[in-house]
């Protein structure tokens, strides 16, 4: 008996993405004929100078940018031909996003911080699930605390558990170390890593550091709103 041997469906493909955006001197080329497959699981460093459209290329892939033509897929979903209303049921499903500025709220604890995807998800355990995930990054002491009260590093894992407590398919994380000095830095990304490798979650980091991008199985590169290429592990 024979079999047909199926490739597996990226996790992440881009293909032909253009966005153009308006400004005062007029129209401007962020990102231009970008071309990108991810592989499920994959962990994808992306490089590059400011201004290249790194964070664009992570806005298109979560749908909070859409794309001026091409096509963007992300877990199996064609999130170019998405409305508003589909985007947000795509991003509380599958996307976790990690930012450098962390984007808590401030009139929330910790806790609240974390269960709010999953309230939005309508499960019932959400602040079950919560705790879970803040002990998971060591701040089980930290519950009651608002960000206002913790430091840098706590408001990163609070950040990081919001981001995996949804179990997303899919973890775009854009300079999350940014704004930590070294040594917390350093444990940030550990948790990072260790996070991804117990749910095989598929991530893209951008980072300006190349210590960072090195611990990603890939590393793109890029220039100008374009892949300018893949260098040799």
């Amino acid at each position: 008996m024979t079999g047909t041997n199926k490739t597996p469906e990226p996790a992440i493909r881009l293909d032909g993405v253009h966005l153009t955006l308006q400004s005062d001197a007029g129209p401007v080329n962020i990102l231009r004929d970008l071309d990108l497959e991810i592989a499920a699981g994959e962990t994808v460093g992306v490089v590059g100078p400011s201004g290249s459209g790194k964070t664009s290329m992570l806005m298109v892939i979560a749908g909070l940018e859409k794309p001026t033509s091409g096509t963007v897929n992300a877990a199996g979903i064609p999130v170019h031909a998405l409305n508003e209303d589909a985007l947000a049921l795509f991003r509380r499903d599958h996307v976790g996003i990690v930012f450098q500025d962390f984007h808590l709220v401030p009139t929330m604890t910790a806790l609240e911080n974390v269960a709010l995807p999953l309230e939005f998800a309508g499960l019932r355990d959400a602040y079950d699930r919560a705790r879970v995930q803040l002990g998971a990054v060591g701040l089980d002491h930290r519950l009651a605390h608002y960000p206002g009260q913790l430091s840098g590093g706590e408001r990163q894992r609070v950040a990081l558990a919001r981001a995996f407590a949804p179990e997303p398919a899919l973890l775009l994380a854009d300079e999350p170390t940014g704004n930590l000095d070294g040594g917390t830095g350093r444990a940030v990304m550990d948790l990072l890593f260790e996070l991804h490798e117990r749910r095989g979650t598929t991530l893209i980091l951008i980072t300006h550091e190349p210590g960072l991008a090195d611990r990603c199985g890939r590393i793109v590169h890029m220039e100008d709103g374009r892949i300018a290429g893949e260098p040799s592990p």
